[in-house]
């Protein structure tokens, strides 16, 4: 029989690469241990405080550049063409499809509210007047500063917890109607809002709306302005039909059922969309929805807060960033270029140039705005 007798020297060695063992352990989960605080966490949010006086940076306009009775934002003609944009907060979420009032929006816009997950919309109103406005949902702070370049009055259904966005919205800076009644202006306790019944695929979360009436209703309440002070997007004529290609097909390639497609027809020179491999209609008409343009802009977005984000686009509390790279589609065709958000003042207007540094002048109807992250695929094919 042999016996092995480790000497003191081996048992030193042994007792050595025990401890080293146990030390990468702990490493590891550590390591681990991190991530998943990062990922379900988040970074804690470095905000600047800034003044809501607005006296600094690129001036606002005082008066809309329009000089025809035409919408600032689709160069629609229009009864309403000069009334101040109603911006409302409204949700991507499959149960809460199809939404309600996006057909009747001057521009939509879409971006993260997760980081590579999760979007959200807004639908930006001057012409139109659907009857419901919905499903609601709550406020992020990466829409306020769009909104407020837009000298649009902002609806949503409550906001996110971060408290260095409540304070944002208690202390006015932008005019808002909140349906949740728990931050700035309340909306639910004075009948601007309202709760549909839940049934079929919809969740609690997915049944409150607005009657748009009653948010226009609600602003004059409040004491809000109702002219508009937004100088608005350059507008063209539409290509001739002979001019127009067969067709071609567009994908914003966001996560799983959030991605949307837009099939373009030549005869009505817009983009069928289609939302999760089903055509995207409205709630309140069933018309397919179909912008004239579309504008795809990419930038950064980043966990910050538990489950919120921060997408870089020219925000005065977070960002870093105030530009970046932008593809438009109209006529038909694909062009390239660039988007620019002042984040030295949060009524900046965002603007959308051309490779030659010109502001794109858009085909007049709805301008929907996609807000890819880099990484997520974009792909365009011209037939």
């Amino acid at each position: 029989m042999l016996i092995f007798v480790a000497s003191r020297t081996s048992k030193t060695k042994i007792a050595k690469m025990a401890n080293k063992q146990k030390t990468i352990v702990a490493l590891v989960a550590i390591i681990i241990a991190g991530g998943l605080i990062y990922f379900t966490v988040g970074r804690k949010a470095k905000v600047n405080q800034i003044k809501i006086d607005n006296q600094s940076g690129t001036p606002v306009s005082t008066e809309p550049a329009n000089t025809e009775p035409v919408s600032p934002i689709s160069g629609l003609s229009c009864e309403n063409w000069n009334r101040r944009p109603i911006a409302v907060m409204q949700p991507a979420d499959v149960p809460a499809r199809p939404a309600a009032g996006f057909s009747d929006a001057d521009m939509v816009i879409e971006m993260p509210v997760i980081t590579a997950t999760i979007t959200r919309l807004m639908g930006v109103y001057i012409c139109g007047n659907p009857d419901d406005v919905g499903s609601m949902r709550s406020a992020r702070h990466d829409f306020v500063h769009l909104a407020k370049g837009l000298d649009a009055i902002f609806a949503h259904w409550g906001r996110s917890d971060m408290q260095w966005f409540k304070d944002l919205l208690n202390n006015g800076v932008i005019d808002n109607i909140n349906c949740n009644d728990d931050a700035g202006k309340p909306g639910l306790s004075k009948g601007y809002c309202y709760r549909k019944e839940a049934n079929g695929t919809m969740r609690g979360v997915d049944t409150g709306y607005a009657k748009f009436a009653k948010l226009l209703e609600g602003a004059n309440d409040y004491g809000y302005r109702m002219e508009s002070k937004f100088s608005g997007y350059p507008h063209q004529a539409e290509a001739a039909i002979d001019q127009r290609p067969s067709g071609g097909h567009l994908r914003v390639a966001y996560a799983g059922p959030f991605a949307a497609e837009y099939d373009y027809d030549r005869e009505s020179n817009s983009y069928f969309r289609t939302w999760g491999k089903a055509n995207d209609t409205d709630r309140n008409n069933g018309k397919r929805l179909a912008p004239k343009n579309i504008v795809v802009m990419m930038a950064v977005s980043e966990q910050i807060e538990g489950q919120y984000n921060n997408v870089q686009l020219g925000d005065p509390w977070m960002d870093t960033s105030d530009s970046g790279e932008a593809f438009y589609y109209m006529n038909g065709q694909q062009y390239h270029g660039t988007w620019k958000k002042d984040k030295s003042r949060v009524d900046s207007k965002l603007f959308l140039y051309d490779d030659a540094g010109k502001e794109i002048a858009f085909v007049p109807g709805q301008i929907w705005v996609e807000i890819l992250e880099p990484g997520q695929a974009l792909r365009w094919t011209q037939s």
